[in-house]
């Protein structure tokens, strides 16, 4: 859309593609669009995406997201479950994560507006989630079908909503919103024969009212939690060459160079334990894709 300037689009949506680890790029998106001035009043997000649009939209500072992702494992939203089910997780350690980076809300009483998108599993369509309780919905969003259990939410069953709409533009469009930014980290899951969807998605990303940020991700797997530094840096850097015709206006706190990985007193007090065996999740996939005994995942 010719003519458009983003920082005074009235309806100017985020929509934020899932991508498992890979979704730590989100934050070095989040952290450029602070500095440029540009603030959506809109906010969706598919998977991963809902995790840092949910924090993001329910008043987190980008910078304090950035620390929390690099710290964080998968371990933090998924625990092994012991009984019976449709997949080896459940989404136990995802409220406490979601009280760490932020705290559990009303989704219709946050800031910013916002929506995750799941797939009801009955009716194979992508659900908006814009009310209830934010763990909630993010936990629906990243039920990734034979890895964590189907979320229970209203009387409906919920899997992950990457399986029909992993970057969730039509989501944005149906929110109200006049622009929108994507940022696609994965593609569509289109390995899946009854549900694929990426001729319909890629449709909505070539529209004149839609920019995308796509950060050069190269091979990098997004079921192993490895280098979250380069991953939000690549974020950045994504954010930074679409977005390369507006100023700075909110310079970016020194400290947050890209050396400077929190590695303060504080965090280590906050992880007496290391180096504990990764849990849930992180254990997982430590034992099926990390080639060393010593797991490469973030402290």
């Amino acid at each position: 859309m010719a003519g458009v300037d983003l920082r005074y689009e009235p309806h100017l949506a985020l929509a934020l593609g899932g991508g498992g680890a890979l979704g730590a790029a989100h934050a070095g998106v989040l952290e450029v669009l602070h500095e440029r001035g540009i603030q959506p009043s809109i906010v969706v997000g598919t998977s991963a995406g809902s995790i840092a649009g949910g924090a993001y939209a329910n008043g987190r500072d980008p910078y304090e997201l950035t620390e929390l992702v690099i710290r964080a494992s998968w371990g933090d939203f998924g625990t092994f479950s012991m009984t019976p089910g449709l997949g080896l997780l459940d989404t136990e350690g995802l409220r406490e994560t979601v009280d760490r980076i932020g705290h559990d809300s009303m989704i219709e009483d946050m800031p910013i507006r916002f929506a995750a998108v799941a797939t009801d599993l009955s009716t194979e369509e992508a659900v908006l989630i814009d009310h209830g309780s934010l763990v909630e919905a993010i936990g629906a969003s990243i039920a990734v079908p034979g890895l964590f259990r189907p979320k229970e939410l209203d009387g409906r069953t919920f899997v992950d909503g990457g399986v029909v709409q992993n970057l969730p533009i039509e989501a944005a469009f149906t929110m109200g919103a006049s622009h929108v930014i994507g940022v696609r980290l994965a593609p569509e899951w289109d390995f899946l024969p009854k549900m694929r969807t990426a001729l319909h998605v890629h449709e909505y990303e070539i529209r004149d009212d839609v920019t995308m940020i796509t950060p050069r991700l190269r091979h990098r797997s997004q079921w192993v939690a490895r280098d979250l530094p380069g991953l939000v840096q690549l974020g950045r850097e994504a954010a930074e060459l679409a977005l390369k015709d507006y100023p700075v206006v909110n310079p970016r706190p020194v400290a947050d160079a890209p050396d400077a990985a929190p590695t303060t007193p504080e965090v280590a007090q906050e992880a007496p334990e290391e180096p504990a065996p990764p849990r849930g999740v992180a254990a997982f996939f430590q034992r099926r894709s990390l080639p060393s005994p010593t797991p490469d995942l973030p402290q």
